[in-house]
């Protein structure tokens, strides 16, 4: 392996050439994700029904009462390698890496993984491995019709009054940057919901920061703490003036 050294000022001066590109990509990547959130929406004609630990449930049962959905086919059934005592190893890796879905569920949305294996083994799994994110089994052609019959994928969903719309589809790859907060928000048709983001006309947005919480202190309709508007408010000027100096 080859090393390449240099003094404090030779590695400032590469650190920020390179910040140059990452901010490029950064912006790039925010823009991908107004033009995601300007998708046109697929109607869902058909009904499905999945088992969940409370029974049956169809596809508008999954949202939980929230207005955006997130499901995640992940392969844990007979044939899959590691069956019945693991779930696929890729999937696996997603699973470990998913971040608490309450604050995905503070900004109306919710997360739910997918697979054929039955109620009672996913609850061994979740419970061995420590996953508490929703878990359901698929009982009909919901992988088939949409594109996750035979891999691993992403479906994103929205509710607008009675009718439940498909918006976002993501695969292979695409998948590796699954499991945090922010990555799941930017692929949803209404975002992070934040006032700095290019969303259409009419989408829901707050304060930027401001709607953060530890994760077992959301409740729903409060107002923003304090204290944490005080603290983010100093944060938000800290960061634009060193943009501005730089």
């Amino acid at each position: 392996m080859q090393i390449h050294t240099a003094s404090a000022q030779e590695w400032e001066a590469a650190r920020q050439n390179l910040l140059v590109k990452e901010k490029e990509l950064t912006r790039a990547r925010d823009a991908l994700a107004a033009e995601r959130r300007r998708m046109p929406w697929l109607p869902v004609e058909k009904s499905y029904s999945f088992d969940t630990p409370n029974g049956k449930a169809g596809l508008a049962d999954l949202f939980d009462g929230r207005r955006q959905l997130i499901v995640y086919r992940a392969f844990f059934e007979p044939g899959v390698h590691g069956w019945p005592e693991q779930a696929c190893r890729g999937c696996s890796m997603v699973a470990d890496q998913v971040a608490h879905v309450a604050h995905l569920n503070a900004r109306d949305t919710t997360l739910v993984f997918a697979s054929r294996a039955p109620q009672s083994d996913i609850a061994r799994l979740k419970a061995r491995m420590e996953w508490d994110f929703p878990w359901v089994t698929v009982t009909d052609s919901f992988d088939a019709d949409f594109d996750v019959d035979e891999w691993h994928g992403t479906n994103v969903f929205i509710r607008d009054g009675g009718k439940i719309y498909r918006t976002y589809f993501v695969k292979s790859r695409g998948d590796e940057q699954m499991g945090g907060t922010w990555n799941y928000l930017d692929i949803t048709p209404l975002g992070r919901q934040e006032v700095w983001e290019d969303s259409p006309e009419g989408y829901p947005q707050t304060p930027t920061y401001k709607w953060w919480n530890w994760h077992d202190s959301y409740v729903a309709g409060a107002a923003p703490d304090k204290r944490w508007v005080e603290i983010s408010d100093a944060g938000e000027a800290a960061f634009r003036k060193e943009s501005a100096q730089s």
